[in-house]
């Protein structure tokens, strides 16, 4: 795997933001272990309904939290108490804190060195989020929630799981400011594309004839973050929310998740819209299915031997850095993108442009 490191990113290995960990319904009764940078988690609901998210590790001696499907109380589904959690080991209970507040047969204190981290999750549009910050502050933006996630006319699909991709996550950003790929793997050349860096937002607009939809492609698509890319799309008449989200697992790879929203023509969609948005999910993962083939056999681009009308990559790459280094420093990194960078300028389809583009860019940013 090629690091971070190698890239000269910053001083951390694994970036700070928001990042998706798992879908929501996943979680079950039973604690759902997980492994993104280079850390083992435990990640469970609360009987409040709480989505709770702890280092793995019991301060005991050391036993993974959902580590065991086969110990009584992890086959009995007896872990979960209120919002806290027992170890399968010695029952050792953990609050949503992380603290120890019970430790069976013993009546003493518990040791207040018996605590593990505890990490800022969200449910957001079926998805849970982490935030993930190496200085352990708190976070300063919120991941994006669309409008059109609970809207009666919108299908909502399902999270594609793509699973484990051996590549760091700075060739998948790369992708955004890539006009040159979109002819030769997507069959879609550009006819108009630009790029727009503001603070932890990263912004693609671009446009073109589809030969695989026969249609014009139209995308307003951003990146809240450093994880989490959304993108509105006009396909010909189809309008279309793409969702590819990605974490960094160990430092080099990434799990990957895809997902697709359909606007249909009425608020009480059957079954005939319902397959229409499935099958419009499958032609959209197919076009990421391209760059995903890529990236798997690709040697990494450590350098980039760029050319004049490629600047855009460099910017990307600097705007990326903000992530990999103190958050007293990425105003620094941020700054030297600031703007709207254009590479490649004709005459788009101005109605339709303006159609995708998000009408709420507060939203867009993750901002309250």
């Amino acid at each position: 795997m090629t690091t971070t490191s190698e890239y000269e990113l910053g001083s951390f290995d694994f970036p700070r933001g928001w990042f998706m960990v798992a879908e929501a319904s996943e979680l079950g009764k039973a604690p759902m272990p997980l492994r993104f940078f280079g850390k083992d988690f435990a990640l469970y609901r609360g009987e409040s309904g709480k989505i709770i998210c702890l280092d793995a590790h019991c301060k005991h001696m050391g036993a993974h939290l959902a580590g065991s499907q086969t110990a009584s109380i992890a086959a009995h589904k007896e872990q979960i108490e209120g919002d806290a959690i027992r170890c399968p080991y010695h029952g050792w209970r953990y609050g949503p804190d992380g603290m120890v507040n019970d430790i069976p047969d013993y009546e003493g204190p518990c040791p207040k060195a018996a605590k593990i981290a505890s990490h800022i999750v969200r449910e957001v549009m079926g998805a849970i989020m982490m935030w993930h910050d190496p200085e352990g502050n708190e976070p300063h933006y919120e991941p994006p929630q669309l409008a059109e996630w609970d809207a009666p006319n919108w299908v909502n699909g399902s999270y594609d799981h793509l699973g484990m991709l051996p590549v760091h996550p700075q060739e998948v950003l790369d992708n955004m400011a890539d006009a040159n790929h979109l002819g030769p793997t997507h069959g879609s050349p550009t006819q108009y594309f630009e790029n727009e860096f503001a603070k932890h937002v990263y912004i693609q607009r671009q446009g073109g004839f589809r030969r695989e939809y026969d249609a014009w492609l139209t995308t307003y698509t951003w990146y809240t973050g450093p994880g989490l890319l959304l993108s509105r799309q006009a396909i010909g008449d189809i309008r279309g929310i793409e969702f590819i989200f990605h974490t960094p697992v160990e430092n080099g790879s990434v799990k990957v998740w895809h997902n697709n929203l359909m606007k249909v023509a009425t608020d009480h969609p059957g079954d005939e819209e319902i397959a229409a948005a499935r099958a419009m999910q499958a032609e959209v993962l197919n076009a990421f299915s391209q760059d995903f083939e890529i990236w798997s056999n690709k040697k990494a681009a450590t350098r980039i031997m760029g050319i004049p009308t490629e600047r855009n990559f460099q910017l990307g790459r600097t705007w990326y850095r903000q992530f990999y280094n103190p958050r007293s420093e990425e105003a620094r990194f941020y700054k030297l993108a600031s703007g709207r960078h254009v590479p490649i300028h004709k005459d788009p389809p101005h109605d339709v442009a303006k159609e995708v583009e998000p009408k709420d860019q507060h939203t867009l940013a993750g901002e309250e």
